[in-house]
Formats: structure tokens, sequence, C-alpha cells
């Protein structure tokens, strides 16, 4: 099975868990915006995935921002949140070259929300960071976790393998991270400006 074809079918399995996206705030200019201040393109299903349902919470834990959006922008959280971790204590829990980003992204030094460093995507109520890197394992776009414990694990996979793992209940946000969710996927979406209700939706039955 080709990579391409991976990513495909992982993202149509992400779809159809999730159900039918409102696409509330999907522009590809701010998208081009936002990977021009970057200095580097965003994986296309990750993209995707954020057009179709951000910004929004899923299954109480998991939340994706949107460049459009005034509320949960993705840029202005890229930015700050990069800037927290540039001055963060990020190597502190790293024991050995298996949980250092360093090395599984072969990166000379570690930055954040720069053109050849970490770029913060996604983050959990339960505090684990959820980044893409231009390499990971030497796999090209791969996720970058660091969990609620400070330990660091690079996924070797699309964004979309990723979340859909993650939304099956595997250990994909740091350790002792299961969080799976019988049934439909809840998905809280918070309100589009001052003065409107957060509206919640949730996805096909999934037959777990």
């Amino acid at each position: 099975m080709t990579a391409m074809t991976a990513m495909t079918d992982y993202l149509q399995a992400v779809f159809d868990m999730l159900g039918p996206g409102e696409e509330r705030y999907a522009d590809p200019a701010a998208w081009l915006r936002l990977e021009e201040e970057l200095g580097r393109t965003l994986p296309a299903d990750y993209k995707q995935i954020v057009d179709a349902y951000a910004p929004v919470q899923i299954n109480g834990h998991l939340t994706l921002s949107h460049p459009n959006s005034d509320w949960w922008n993705l840029g202005e959280e890229i930015r700050s949140i990069s800037e927290v971790w540039a001055d963060s204590k990020w190597e502190s829990c790293i024991t050995g070259a298996d949980d250092d980003p360093r090395v599984f992204c072969q990166l000379p030094q570690l930055s954040f929300g720069t053109t050849e460093g970490l770029i913060p995507i996604a983050a959990t109520d339960q505090g684990a960071a959820v980044f893409v890197a231009p390499w990971v394992h030497e796999f090209p776009y791969g996720v970058v976790v660091q969990g609620s414990e400070g330990d660091w694990v690079g996924h070797p996979m699309t964004f979309a393998e990723w979340l859909y793992r993650y939304l099956i209940g595997e250990e994909m946000a740091g350790w002792d991270s299961k969080a799976f969710y019988p049934g439909p996927v809840w998905l809280e979406y918070p309100p589009a400006g001052p003065g409107q209700p957060t509206h919640e939706a949730y996805g096909p039955d999934r037959g777990m």
C-alpha cells in the first residue's frame, strides 16, 4: 500500500467517523496567509479535516482551531503556543535517543513555529500537545506529541491516521493517554461570536 493510498484511506475513515462537516470557515486564502507566515505548507489531510470541522472540541478533549476564525484562531495559537514552548524546559523529560524529538525529527536543535521546527496543530485538555514536523522517523509531515507527563513520542504517520487511531482509543497522546468513548463521536462547536451559543453534534453510529 502506498503512502498516498494510506493517507486517503485514513482521511476518509475520519470523515466517515465524524460525519458531515459544517465547513463554517473553509477558505484557501486563510491557509495561504498562514503558510506564508510560517514559511512552509501544512499537511493537506490536516487542512481538510480542519476546514470541515474546526474550530471544534472532539469527544470533550481534543481541540482543533481554524486560521479563518476569530475564536480559536489557529494562526494566533501557533504564534502564542510556540513562544511558550520556546521558553519552556521541553527537554527536561528526555531520557535518551528514543524519546528525543531532535533525534527522531532529524533536527540539530528544536524550535517551535518555524520553517524547520515543530508546528503546534492541536491540543488536549488533558495536557498533551500535538505538533507536525517536517520529518518523524524519516516519515514526511509526521506527528509529534508531548504527553501530559512530559514524554515525547514521534508518530511516523499522517495526521488523519493519528486522529483515527486516537478516536478508536489507541494511546496516541502520550503515556497512559487512551481515551476511548464508545458510540458516536461528540463534536462541540464554540460560539461564532459574542452572545452566540455553543452547539453540539454527533457523528454516525460507529458500531463500537
